[in-house]
């Protein structure tokens, strides 16, 4: 198969393994019985999730530099760690309007919990859900916060990946031509 067409499969494979990947993770997310309440332990349970996430974007960003489709690699980064850091906080707000539930200006149900993970993570803030009480107007800042983290240094670091491994492959290919 030449290159252009091993780039085409390569981007189909990326494709449906970050479709299948956000798949499991939703499918989870709405399977996994969630009707405890917002703890200590629900913090740390978050916190540890945070860290893995960072775990999971310095994996990706490992394997994106070995990657000869570098870019393909950074994309579907992208398409897992958003989801899992959108389905972490989707999960607490859940859990603390269980435990609260002034907490947010209605009822949550997990797709709004989703729903409003999403609208906090995109920024855009419809208002029709709104954090009321001051630990989930905390949590939502947590969020926003870890937002702009992801936004701003993985996006970077996942660029810089995607050029070194770049750089790597056309000295490698300068090397044997």
């Amino acid at each position: 198969m030449n290159r252009t067409g091993s780039a085409r499969w390569q981007a189909l494979l990326a494709f449906v393994r970050s479709l299948v990947t956000a798949g499991v993770l939703v499918t989870l997310y709405y399977l996994l019985p969630l009707d405890s309440s917002f703890t200590p332990t629900t913090v740390v349970a978050l916190a540890v999730g945070i860290a893995g996430v960072a775990l999971l974007l310095a994996w990706h960003i490992r394997r994106i530099r070995q990657s000869p489709w570098p870019g393909l690699r950074a994309v579907e980064a992208l398409a897992v760690i958003v989801p899992c850091l959108v389905l972490l906080f989707a999960t607490a707000y859940l859990l603390m309007d269980h435990t609260a539930s002034d907490s947010f200006s209605e009822e949550l149900s997990r797709t709004d919990a989703l729903y409003f993970a999403m609208t906090v993570f995109s920024t855009v803030g419809f208002g029709d859900i709104t954090a009321r009480s001051e630990p989930a107007r905390l949590l939502t800042t947590g969020q926003m916060a870890l937002n702009f983290l992801l936004i701003g240094v993985a996006a970077r670091l996942l660029m810089n990946a995607v050029e070194e491994s770049r750089r790597q492959h056309e000295q490698r290919t300068a090397g044997t031509g």
